[in-house]
Formats: C-alpha cells, structure tokens, sequence
C-alpha cells in the first residue's frame, strides 16, 4: 500500500520547468525506502561535526528549513547536496520523533581505523563496548570519551548498531570527534592490543577491586559490558583486571553509560602526566 506522501507525489508530478533548477532546492519527495533511516543523522551538533571530519563520506542529502539555511557557513550555503525543506517535510524522511533542530544529513558512518592504527602507540584510553547495542547508550558512552580524551574506541561488527540516526544525536557530535576501529572477535581485538603495550582492565559489579585500585595509569583498555549479561567470560579471561565502582549507598547498579562515564573520569584521574588527549 502506498504511504499519503507517496499518493501525493504522484498526484503532483514535478512540473518540466523545474527539472533543471539550480540547488539548492525544495523538493516535496517525502518517502523514505526501507533501511534508508541508518545512513540520517540530525541535530545542529551533530550535522556539524559530521561534515567537518574528513573520515567521513561526502553527503548525499543536506536537508535544512529555509531559517536555518540563512545561518549556514557561506560554504555550506554551496554545498552540493544541499537541499531547502519545512521542517515537517524533514521529519517525514526521519524516525518519528527525530528532534532535527532545522538540518539533517543522509551520509555514511565515518571511516575505521586498523586496530593497529587506533592502538599506536599505547598511550592513553582505549573504551571497548562489549555487546552494547542501545544507541542512546553507545551515544552517550562516545559523549564521555570525547570529554574525558579517550583515543578511541573498539567496536564490534556485529552486535554493535550504526554511529548515525539516535547514537550520533545523543553523542552531540562526538562519533567524528573520536576514532573507532570495528572488530569480528574482542577477546583476539585485546590479544593484538596488548602485544601493542596496552593493559586490559574489565569494568564489573562482581569484581573484588574497586577501578581505582586496578588502574595503574598506564596504556588501557576499559571493557564495558552491556547492562544484562555484563563483560562476557571469554572477553573477561583477556582482561588483565576487573575492576567495579563502589557504590556505598547500596544501590545495586548503574545504567552503562552513566558507569561508563565515572569509569572513564577515574582512568583519567590516575593517568600518567601527560597522556590526557594523546
């Protein structure tokens, strides 16, 4: 069955004349195909970052309302992909709900690095999410490494959902602020770190060790579990220690990325001199 917005484009054909209109332009195409929702990102934020990391793809759609168009960078306002919409028009190409904030942008994830290219040298933070599939977790989880100078972060192929759509909104740009590296298997992934000089260390409720006691400042990885199953065992018997956050009010545990958060400010605390943003 045909969706209203797609009765409607058929009963308002695109008149001849406007065929060849220079962009950018407004166009009344509101459907959206199956799938097309992981490749948008939106948000003032966002969209920004977006298009000043060069890891990224070019865009193929900038989609902005005629009052935020008059805000744009004068090269943005030359962009080839950009496009003047009303803003119920962008929310139609979006999930229900997207706060777009006046632009969105249909484009590919940034570019990966080689686990070797994220890992070289050992110096700094590394954040790896263990089947952490949530977006607004994994957004919010990317926000805090940005804030905290993490180096990057470690990713799987699978089980691991698209730095667009929520995830990059919730991340307030920081999906192109910080380098990632995708991998098939974590527990080979902290194999090949640690013979780069990296040291292991398994955030978990059960551990003996308060995070502060096990951090020793140097080259880490922080191993963050999802919030049901935790750090799975295979990828726990990599770490070189597991470490909890000592919760004296007794509350029995923390949503990942508020955990993730005050993991990342405690490695920050103890590092080496130095190290912050390396």
């Amino acid at each position: 069955m045909s969706s209203h917005s797609e009765r409607n484009d058929r009963r308002r054909p695109k008149a001849p004349e406007r065929e060849n209109r220079s962009k950018p332009q407004k166009t009344k195409t509101f459907s959206k195909p199956a799938g097309d929702e992981k490749e948008w990102i939106w948000g003032n934020h966002a969209v920004e970052a977006a298009l000043s990391n060069p890891a990224r793809p070019p865009a193929k759609r900038l989609l902005v309302t005629p009052d935020r168009a008059k805000r744009l960078a004068p090269n943005l306002q030359r962009h080839p992909a950009l496009q003047i919409f009303e803003p119920g028009d962008i929310a139609r190409l979006l999930p229900q709900g997207a706060v777009h904030q006046g632009i969105a942008m249909k484009v590919g994830e940034p570019e990966s690095l080689s686990l070797a290219e994220l890992g070289t040298p050992a110096q700094g933070v590394i954040v790896m999410l263990d089947q952490i599939t949530d977006p607004q977790n994994v957004g919010a989880i990317f926000r805090s490494a940005a804030a905290f100078g993490v180096k990057g972060a470690v990713l799987q192929d699978r089980h691991a959902p698209a730095l667009s759509g929520v995830l990059a909104k919730t991340a307030v740009g920081a999906v192109d602020k910080v380098p990632y590296a995708r991998v098939v298997n974590l527990s080979r992934a902290l194999e090949e770190l640690a013979e780069l000089g990296w040291r292991a260390v398994a955030l978990a409720g059960e551990a003996e060790a308060s995070l502060e006691e096990v951090l020793d400042g140097g080259p880490t990885v922080l191993v963050l579990g999802s919030e049901g199953e935790g750090v799975r065992r295979l990828v726990a018997e990599h770490c070189d220690a597991m470490g909890k956050i000592p919760m004296p009010g007794g509350f029995e545990s923390l949503n990942v990325s508020a955990a993730a958060a005050i993991a990342l400010y405690e490695t920050s605390r103890v590092r080496a001199t130095g190290e912050i943003g390396s």
